[in-house]
């Protein structure tokens, strides 16, 4: 029999009653039945239930059975009674009535629990991250990146690609960032640069005939977090192509994104090819290159509908070269007043010297600016958004450039 383990602790099932098996893995949780021992063992693969009657030798032990500690099981595989099924669990048909045990690594009492997902300070967390790791959330993420990886690699095998690693200690290539720098202990005061991205040795691999090339590839660069990126550090796949246009591009990472978000996620995804979206078009509907669409609102461009109006707020901004753009959005006009000085305080904070709005209700438009404007200009925003009774047109005025940003958040918002 081997030394720790025949079977995982997901493996054993209702076939495998009357064997004996040994299984080794850390106390999930301890249970005492009127004296009856239940322990739930753990390991990546999952939980199966080891019973301790109280003649056994090593029943005496029990006040060292503390939760993660380590432990390897010799017993025999018997069935559950009916009532004590687990049908959650994969193992939950059997259990493992313990002969044999074996300490392999006692827990101290452990700081935070592990087999229940509760709030925890993060510097304890970080501090015991072999613990935090053991999370249920933490260790599948840890599997499921794993698995993303090991696809990733397999698709763009498929599609022809060769995987290429590339130095990590290189010379300075700035890109958008700071490098991080090691000093040479060969070369004193001199320092190697950690790649920002592996850019120049991909083109490198280019010129030298490699025709497809793709990489997991460590990105290091010195910078503050973001909300889509942890700092310092990140992984990307990163590809090349030979004799291609940008549409062999798209049609390649189409293909590929595509399987992995279908087969790793239970979320709704588009059918390929995906909406492409042209850098203008993107700008002028959503004030960001990266908008999510998700969100149906988009902005429109009233500068021409303002140029000679009264409004001169507005008429001034387009004047000096600005614009004005508009955010229609359905069934909003019914919100309270707050609502909307929420929102222009929320325009100001993020670079808006105000908000300007229309509001369709009760057959009236209400808005402090309406009576700066006449009824033709009026029909007109309202066949530009499509809106009615019921509706709130928004209206940001500034330079192209302000102006998307702050109506990129407002949409948003």
């Amino acid at each position: 029999m081997h030394r720790y383990r025949t079977h995982t602790c997901g493996e054993l099932r209702k076939e495998n009653i009357d064997e004996t098996v040994r299984v080794s893995g850390w106390v999930h949780s301890v249970r005492d039945h009127g004296g009856i021992i239940f322990i739930d063992l753990r390991d990546q693969y999952g939980l199966t239930q080891v019973v301790i009657d109280p003649s056994k030798s090593f029943y005496k032990g029990v006040e060292h059975w503390r939760a993660e500690s380590t432990i390897c099981f010799t017993g025999k595989v018997v069935a559950r009674i009916p009532e004590a099924v687990n049908p959650k669990l994969p193992t939950g048909e059997i259990e493992v009535v313990a002969e044999e045990m074996e300490m392999l690594g006692e827990s101290k009492v452990i700081p935070f629990q592990v087999a229940k997902e509760e709030e925890c300070n993060e510097t304890l967390r970080l501090e015991y991250r072999f613990l935090d790791l053991r999370r249920e959330s933490l260790h599948n993420n840890i599997l499921l990146r794993s698995k993303v990886i090991a696809r990733i690699r397999e698709l763009m095998t498929g599609e022809g690609f060769t995987e290429i690693q590339t130095p990590i200690l290189t010379s300075s290539s700035p890109e958008g960032a700071r490098d991080y720098l090691v000093p040479s202990r060969v070369h004193p005061g001199k320092f190697y640069a950690l790649p920002q991205a592996p850019q120049q040795f991909k083109q490198l691999l280019m010129t030298s005939g490699f025709d497809r090339y793709f990489q997991i590839a460590p990105c290091f660069r010195d910078e503050d977090a973001r909300a889509d990126r942890s700092p310092g550090e990140f992984y990307q796949l990163d590809m090349e192509m030979a004799f291609a246009t940008q549409d062999d591009v798209f049609e390649v990472n189409e293909r590929v994104l595509h399987q992995i978000f279908t087969g790793f996620s239970d979320k709704q995804v588009d059918d390929i090819p995906f909406t492409r979206i042209p850098y203008r078009e993107a700008m002028d509907k959503y004030g960001t290159d990266k908008p999510d669409l998700r969100n149906p609102l988009i902005m429109q461009d009233a500068t021409g509908l303002f140029r000679d109006c009264d409004f001169k707020a507005f008429a001034g901004v387009v004047a000096s070269g600005g614009v004005v753009k508009t955010i229609a959005a359905k069934g909003c006009a019914g919100e309270s007043r707050k609502f909307f000085d929420d929102m222009i305080k929320f325009a100001q904070s993020v670079g808006s010297k105000g908000l300007g709005y229309l509001r369709w209700m009760d057959g009236e438009i209400q808005s402090p600016i309406a009576k700066f404007l006449s009824e033709e200009t009026l029909a007109a925003l309202k066949d530009l958004g499509g809106v009615g009774d019921g509706d709130v047109m928004f209206f940001i005025a500034d330079k192209e450039k302000a102006a998307c940003e702050i109506g990129a958040a407002v949409r948003d918002e």
